[in-house]
């Protein structure tokens, strides 16, 4: 099946592409486009992938679902596109960002600039209904997505991945711990980010972790 995503991933990801499951969840992504109001653009549903290149992966954050509202799925997780009100979710991050690093409250959402460092910023499900959270959980995208994260677990090392909240936790609890750093706590949502988002050091914790293995540590 010929899939439009960064040449990296398309290698790393090979056995997905002629797979029963694969085939199903293009078929079902398809009709959903052509017939509903379904985040992100069509052309942005890899994006997270073709920001970062498997080989060039520092972080990996988690993220659940795509934005639902019009005009915010960017394709990758959290971000949203400058001039895009930022989702309380998002200012979350900023706030625990500043507080941990000490850099400002930037003037947008977008987080390709994170990307463009070595982040992968990626959700779960990959797409979405318009106004319909979860409404595309459950037909596919767990599995692939699922397969990204094996492929970096068991051929890169010394990444950092941050587990925010349970759903991220459980798709991550496979991860190597002996050969990578994994930051777990409650998920950014002002919900749960006073339980313990606020003052988990994440963003410093892999900055360390980045130095300590070699690599360049990330702008925040």
């Amino acid at each position: 099946m010929n899939v439009k995503i960064e040449q990296s991933w398309k290698n790393a990801l090979a056995a997905q592409w002629d797979s029963e499951g694969f085939r199903r969840l293009t078929d079902f992504v398809r009709a959903e486009y052509a017939t509903q109001q379904v985040f992100p653009p069509a052309g942005r549903i890899f994006a997270a992938f073709d920001a970062c290149p498997f080989d060039k992966v520092k972080v990996v954050i988690l993220g659940q679902d795509p934005y639902h509202d019009v005009g915010q799925a960017t394709g990758m997780c959290f971000s949203v596109n400058p001039g895009v009100p930022m989702p309380p979710s998002l200012v979350n991050i900023f706030r625990e960002v500043a507080s941990d690093t000490g850099a400002p409250m930037p003037a947008d959402g977008d987080l390709s600039r994170w990307a463009e460092q070595g982040v992968l910023l990626l959700n779960a499900t990959l797409t979405v209904r318009a106004h319909r959270p979860a409404s595309h959980a459950g037909k596919g995208w767990e599995e692939f997505t699922d397969e990204a994260v094996r492929r970096l677990n068991a051929d890169r090392s010394g990444l950092v991945f941050m587990l925010w909240g349970s759903h991220a936790q459980r798709k991550g609890a496979f991860i190597d711990r002996t050969r990578h750093l994994v930051l777990s706590s409650p998920h950014p949502s002002p919900l749960s980010a006073y339980r313990g988002f606020f003052g988990n050091h994440h963003f410093s914790l892999a900055n360390d972790w980045l130095v300590k293995h070699g690599q360049e540590p990330v702008v925040w």
